[in-house]
């Protein structure tokens, strides 16, 4: 009986307005800024390294900024998120793709898939 009860407070907080989206997407994500009493939404676009399911799933993206890579991690069921739009859907062999983090430049480029 506890199991019911828990799965149905697990589907109100569960988001089902996320894409489906996979490694080597690149994604822009809106986030909520708070500076002081305002809220503000900051997008963060960047290729999605790493995807982690389960209840408490998150995915991790990098982008360069000034030359500098910068990653973060959000939780997908997270209210900091507004929304998460698919940009590029790119073909990798690979469910982590943290050898970008040693690439620059063109040698950092993924193959892009045709929507067809």
């Amino acid at each position: 009986m506890s199991n019911l009860i828990i799965e149905k407070l697990l589907a109100k907080t569960q988001r089902t307005d996320i894409p489906a989206f996979r490694p080597g997407d690149t994604v822009r994500v809106h986030v909520k800024i708070k500076e002081g009493d305002k809220e503000r939404l900051q997008a963060f676009e960047g290729v999605v390294i790493k995807r982690d399911n389960g209840p408490q799933a998150s995915f991790t993206v990098r982008k360069i900024s000034f030359g500098q890579g910068v990653e973060r991690i959000f939780p997908i069921h997270s209210k900091v998120i507004d929304k998460v739009e698919l940009v590029r859907s790119s073909k990798v062999r690979r469910a982590r793709l943290f050898y970008l983090r040693g690439l620059k430049g063109k040698a950092a480029r993924l193959r892009d898939v045709e929507k067809a």
